[in-house]
């Protein structure tokens, strides 16, 4: 098996620490690569640092042909960009495609944004002192940026990283996840054949003791952290004085009221419920439903779960494949297992099989369930029942997290109130809260996060302003 090289600041090299990489399907090994020592990534600093200044002389026009060309690459290697992906993360092949599809799309979006940076012009005469006096204000790239990828999306969520970076004129070293950097990595190969300067992007797999000097180093201006809560408030704590942006978890809601149209969202609920195993941010966890739809949409959810193909996720009728590790299923089915324990009632699915957990629903939840008040990451999912508008919310509002929600609701009333009173970032009318757009504000509140990403919003982060008073 010939090895993936790491990619250093337009340098692809290997180091004396191979990582190796197993399919969490079948524990195969599926690619080989490189772990970046403290070596490693001083120089990838050292080549960010000395084309920090070329980058912010990029016109937007040449930035916009870069991002422009990396999204063309992406659609001429998307097969085979799909089936590595799939390979390493145990991805549903349908759903890998689709990653890279949205990665296209985000550096389509991204080649767009570079040239609407913001500009604005403000008047100074509000009082006597600024009579005749005018205020320009332009944005300039922050600096060099570090980015630190999950592994559920590895190549679109290190991707929402690395093409605002571009388009801002900012220099990023970015760190996949060890379980899942082959796509990343191809990523890199396709960065270098364009006409970005040598040292803008490095991507870089680094153990945690490494990987957390990107948290530390001041010579970092941004650190870009998707992950968990638990990593990422410790990384804020450990960031100094640099900017910080936040991606983290949740146990997203979906209220379904009681003029919602059942025959169509229930496709939708379950793509929300067991797409990726669960193993996304905005997975819908927390069904919290009309009580006069309650039984009928208990039954419909668990007839829809029993039909989900398990399998090898490169076969496209594999609908549902095994979780990243053992590790993580272990810990979905003790928390399975306590749920019943308190009292919970077990409607479908439940066991563990190795590193697959079978799709599973749970009712009579209570909030101090982690199936309820934790992100499980897993194919599991709790309904209840509601009864006025008001409570549902309640309901929704009673976590610590707050990423995003949805609202099955034909009522215009009920959806305002819904989006006026909900606490996430982000309300998702008639869908699952599972839902995104790559060129929208993301991100939560509460425990779910700090800031937003979505190109322009990212960018934002990545740009400080500067005014000129004439």
């Amino acid at each position: 098996m010939t090895p993936t090289l790491i990619y250093v600041g337009g340098e692809f090299v290997k180091t004396n620490k191979q990582l190796d990489v197993f399919s969490p399907y079948d524990q195969e090994l599926v690619g080989v690569t490189y772990l970046a020592d403290v070596n490693i990534l001083e120089n990838a600093i050292q080549k960010a640092l000395v084309v920090k200044e070329e980058l912010k002389q990029i016109t937007s026009y040449k930035k916009s042909q870069i991002l422009k060309q990396i999204s063309d690459s992406l659609i001429t290697h998307k097969l085979k960009l799909a089936e590595i992906l799939s390979a390493e993360s145990a991805k549903p092949i349908n759903l890998a495609i689709a990653e890279i599809e949205r990665s296209i799309q985000t550096f389509l979006i991204a080649a767009e944004e570079c040239k609407r940076v913001p500009k604005e012009y403000i008047s100074l005469d509000w009082t006597s002192s600024g009579t005749g006096k005018e205020g320009i204000i332009k944005y300039f790239p922050i600096g060099l940026v570090a980015g630190i990828a999950p592994f559920n999306f590895p190549l679109n969520l290190a991707v929402h990283k690395i093409a605002p970076a571009i388009a801002a004129g900012c220099p990023i070293i970015l760190k996949p996840a060890s379980a899942t950097p082959l796509s990343c990595l191809e990523l890199a190969k396709i960065i270098d054949e364009t006409d970005l300067p040598k040292g803008a992007i490095s991507i870089l797999p680094m153990d945690r003791q490494t990987g957390n000097l990107l948290v530390t180093d001041e010579r970092f201006k941004l650190l870009s952290f998707t992950g968990s809560p638990v990593v990422g408030w410790k990384m804020k704590q450990q960031a100094g004085k640099k900017k910080v942006v936040l991606e983290l978890g949740g146990n997203a809601a979906t209220i379904i009221a009681e003029s919602a149209t059942m025959e169509e969202l229930l496709p939708k609920c379950v793509m929300g419920a067991f797409a990726y195993s669960g193993q996304i941010c905005i997975h819908a966890q927390r069904f919290v439903v009309f009580h006069k739809h309650f039984k009928a949409f208990v039954e419909a959810l668990k007839q829809e779960a029993l039909k989900l193909q398990y399998g090898n996720p490169l076969l496209k009728q594999t609908q549902i494949s095994n979780l990243i590790d053992e590790e993580n299923a272990v810990r979905v089915e003790n928390w399975m297992n306590e749920a019943i324990a308190m009292g919970a009632e077990l409607v479908c699915g439940g066991k563990r099989h190795g590193s697959y957990i079978e799709p599973t629903i749970l009712i009579n939840c209570q909030p101090t369930m982690k199936v309820y008040a934790e992100e499980v990451f897993g194919p599991v999912v709790c309904i209840e029942p509601y009864h006025t508008i008001e409570e549902a919310i309640a309901k929704v509002n009673d976590s610590v997290y707050g990423l995003q929600c949805g609202v099955f609701t034909n009522d215009i009333k009920e959806l305002d109130k819904c989006f006026d009173e909900i606490e996430v970032g982000g309300v998702i009318h008639n869908h699952v809260p599972t839902l995104r757009f790559d060129q929208m504000p993301y991100g939560g509140v509460k425990e779910s996060g700090l800031g937003r990403e979505g190109v322009k919003y990212a960018m934002l982060d990545m740009l400080e302003p500067k005014i000129l008073i004439k």
